[in-house]
């Protein structure tokens, strides 16, 4: 059974896979651009989640694989650190770019590996939100973003229930405040404690929490 991460050349999505790989689990890693060449165990396969066509590709180059887990990690923080009178910063390119990554491109590629899923016992779906989707913590700036990783935990909660029926269980995780990138040097934990608490939520999601909303640590998100 194998386990799949998209945006998994660097951050979050590149620890999950060296972390998987060391492990000695069969695990494929999807890239927009060049391999990594640092995670030679690690199988990659081409996926941009803003073309309509690229997920359906991936799909078929898996062939017959079995997905015991597929982790939606690949997103975009467009508007980070922009507030309502940034106007530069909140054209309709901002809007779209974060809605066909962080919503968009993770509906596009859960259905189009649906069958892959379906071929092992027991799949799990883990869709990487953040606590800015939360619309009880709503402090404003970064519009956008917020937006779009709300609704990413809307389409998880939706698609956890859609889903239940085939036995696929659906988790919607806030991965941490983490140094990589996206989250600035000034975050609150390393890549390695948000990837082992990750690793472990994944492994402890069942149908019967199927729609949760968790951090990394297990600490329930508010909606």
């Amino acid at each position: 059974m194998a386990i799949l991460v998209t945006g998994a050349t660097r951050g979050i999505g590149l620890g999950l896979v060296r972390r998987y790989a060391a492990a000695g689990r069969q695990v494929i890693g999807t890239t927009r651009g060049a391999m990594p060449g640092d995670a030679p165990a690690v199988r990659w396969e081409r996926l941009d989640v803003t073309d309509p066509a690229s997920p359906g590709r991936l799909a078929a180059a898996l062939g017959d694989t079995a997905l015991s887990l597929l982790v939606c990690n690949a997103g975009v923080y467009p508007d980070k650190g922009h507030r309502l009178d940034d106007a530069d910063d909140y054209d309709a390119r901002t809007w779209e770019q974060a809605f066909a990554v962080n919503v968009t491109g993770v509906f596009l590629t859960i259905r189009a590996l649906l069958p892959a899923l379906a071929r092992a016992p027991a799949p799990r779906i883990a869709i990487l939100a953040s606590r800015m989707g939360s619309q009880q913590r709503a402090p404003g700036g970064s519009l956008a973003y917020r937006a779009s990783k709300a609704a990413a935990v809307n389409l998880g909660r939706n698609l956890a229930v859609e889903l239940a029926p085939r036995g696929i269980a659906v988790g919607i995780f806030h991965p941490g405040w983490v140094r990589t990138e996206m989250g600035g040097a000034d975050a609150d934990i390393d890549v390695d404690t948000a990837v082992a608490g990750l690793m472990a939520r994944f492994e402890a999601l069942s149908p019967q929490d199927t729609g949760g909303f968790l951090a990394w640590d297990g600490q329930p998100i508010p909606l």
